[in-house]
């Protein structure tokens, strides 16, 4: 990938196909797309306090995993989260 890719606007195909996935994913974990809307933009807000993001290669998935005591499948939330830059404070 170059580095122009990288600041490229994504084409409307590929801002169809992310919202495709989004629904699926939120029907997939019973969430409605608003409380994922509403989760990835938390998300969002409290990382950027920390570090500075990429918001539109952010990727936010709920699958399903076994459980830590092997009894069933549990849903589980999976990030991939672009970073830019760490964030220096002294906090």
């Amino acid at each position: 990938m170059a580095l122009a890719d990288l600041f490229r606007k994504k084409s409307s195909g590929n801002v169809a196909k992310d919202r495709l996935k989004f629904v699926l994913v939120s029907d997939r974990a019973n969430c409605s797309p608003d409380t994922m809307k509403l989760l990835r933009d938390d998300i969002i807000k409290v990382i950027s306090k920390y570090m500075e993001i990429d918001p539109e290669g952010l990727d936010i998935q709920i699958t399903e995993t076994e459980s830590e005591n092997r009894n069933g499948r549990v849903p589980a939330l999976y990030a991939n989260i672009p970073i830019r830059d760490m964030r220096h404070s002294s906090r």
